[in-house]
């Protein structure tokens, strides 16, 4: 997977939780999720960020979250690439 998706779930037709996945290679796994204030961050074990759970849907903050993806040496991501929450 080259580019980052966004999973939205739904509870009761109203979003709950949304889970952005970034790029992965074949068989990677979490190894370890490490909480950035709301979100969680999923590692793989050789310490790359492969996706970050939302589970508070209200306003995210895209330079917070960009400074977390590229401290632990991942491409920032637009804020295009969270745009589905809007419509959520």
């Amino acid at each position: 997977m080259a580019k980052p998706y966004l999973e939205v779930t739904y509870h009761k037709g109203k979003p709950f939780a949304a889970y952005l996945y970034l790029e992965r290679q074949p068989g990677d796994k979490a190894a370890r999720t490490e909480r950035h204030g709301p979100w969680l961050i999923d590692l793989a074990a050789d310490g790359r960020v492969i996706g970050v759970e939302f589970a508070e849907l209200g306003a995210i903050d895209v330079a917070e979250l960009n400074r977390v993806l590229t401290g632990a040496n991942h491409p920032a991501i637009s804020v295009a690439d969270l745009t589905p929450l809007e419509a959520a």
